[in-house]
């Protein structure tokens, strides 16, 4: 789900042509913490955190009610408690959020092939093809709300537009759990009314440089030189931005082909600087790349860091591994070692990821070093069965605990949901 700025302008109609507007954003909403809410309807109305507790790793998830006091994804769990002190701590589940998932992406591939997964909770469609069988754009757009509903329980907002960037735009407008359609000939008129924090890329230190030339809205933006642009942010960024401002965007919607890697990414409206906060997040990335190589029997032989500048360079650092692999520890032992030798960008880390390739079955023969020690594969196994019951920060091995000395730090003890929430919600 998007972070960036909102404008309450832009939260109205542009008019009801949907003729030149195949493309569909599908994002679900507050989407780990929307399941905990079924899971939980005790729970409703109050604010909620999905993340790791006792203060270590990031947030994964927050209600609206814990984003109204500044909680965001991403954020580290310190901040989020002293931010929201008050609210309800979850663990994450990870594999539940798949199952939920799965069946998401189930609905909207019965409207059209021509979809692509852009990560767990979104998703664009091309009906350009399923208008003749489902009606236009904005039918569409209303059946897979209420499908999504009735089926899966979670709610889901819509945006509708010519274009990709647009239709993400609109989505993350019509929050929470509802529909906007920006035609085609209104995508200007609605860019204009935009804070230029609500285009994609643009932070805090972006949004400094371009308010000392007095560039506070899109509008003013696009009336911007493109020459200027790229002068006061760089060459990439400036026509990049002045692109946004005017809505091109000339990207398909890809489905996606047959997984070749396993990865995850965390893109940050804020630009992160704190290194330790960054290593937390590819920590966690690790963990959900590990956790999925596990439940697919699959191993890999490559680990790969992904890392992206606030002036949008982007740098993958990759290096193949001993052995095929389905441990974390296995894994971040190469993620870290690359991201020790990555130096961090000016203006710190706009998104940070983590993939691994040259995946394996384990019915392909795969081959074991002579000294790895079967028991550490059975006890991250046996910590998967622990995780899948208790939520997945429930246990972690020691040496991959956050923080200085990590390797001699106890294993934490495994907590039932709801244990202790009395001291954490009060």
């Amino acid at each position: 789900m998007s972070r960036a700025p909102r404008s309450r302008a832009a939260r109205r109609s542009w008019g009801d042509d949907d003729s030149a507007t195949p493309i569909i954003h599908v994002d679900m909403d507050a989407f780990f913490a929307s399941i905990e809410l079924l899971e939980h309807p005790e729970l409703v109305g109050r604010p909620v955190i999905v993340g790791g507790r006792d203060g270590r790793g990031v947030v994964s998830a927050a209600s609206y009610e814990a984003r109204a006091f500044g909680v965001s994804s991403a954020m580290s769990m310190a901040e989020a408690s002293r931010r929201c002190p008050q609210a309800v701590v979850l663990p994450v589940r990870h594999g539940l959020y798949s199952q939920v998932s799965a069946q998401v992406m189930a609905v909207l591939a019965e409207v059209t092939p021509v979809l692509e997964k852009v990560s767990i909770d979104e998703a664009f469609l091309d009906v350009t093809g399923a208008r003749r069988r489902m009606g236009p754009p904005v039918t569409i757009g209303r059946w897979v709300r209420a499908e999504i509903r009735r089926r899966v329980g979670v709610p889901a907002s819509v945006g509708i537009a010519s274009t990709k960037f647009i239709a993400k735009l609109a989505s993350s407008h019509a929050k929470p759990d509802g529909l906007l359609l920006v035609p085609a000939g209104a995508t200007q008129d609605f860019l204009n009314v935009l804070p230029v924090g609500a285009l994609w890329g643009v932070g805090a230190r972006t949004q400094e440089i371009l308010a000392r030339w007095g560039i506070k809205d899109v509008r003013t933006l696009a009336d911007t030189d493109v020459r200027h642009l790229e002068k006061i942010l760089g060459r990439a960024s400036g026509r990049h931005l002045h692109e946004l401002s005017h809505g091109v965007d000339p990207r398909r919607v890809e489905p996606v082909r047959e997984e070749k890697s396993v990865g995850t990414e965390t893109t940050f409206f804020e630009t992160l600087t704190d290194r330790e906060h960054a290593r937390r997040v590819l920590l966690d990335q690790t963990h959900q790349c590990a956790a999925r190589l596990r439940a697919a029997d699959l191993r890999c032989r490559v680990a790969v860091l992904k890392a992206r500048g606030a002036d949008f360079t982007t740098v993958t650092r990759s290096r193949t591994l001993a052995a095929p692999t389905d441990l974390a520890q296995d894994i971040w032992e190469t993620v870290a070692s690359l991201y020790s030798a990555l130096p961090s960008p000016p203006g710190g880390f706009r998104l940070l990821g983590v993939r691994v390739e040259g995946l394996l079955r384990l019915d392909d023969g795969v081959q074991l070093l002579l000294d790895e020690d079967p028991r550490r594969g059975a006890s991250e196994r046996a910590a998967d069965a622990v995780r899948r019951k208790w939520g997945a920060h429930a246990l972690a091995p020691a040496s991959l605990l956050p923080g200085d000395g990590a390797a001699r730090t106890p294993i934490g003890e495994v907590r039932r949901p709801g244990q202790d929430d009395a001291s954490r919600t009060q």
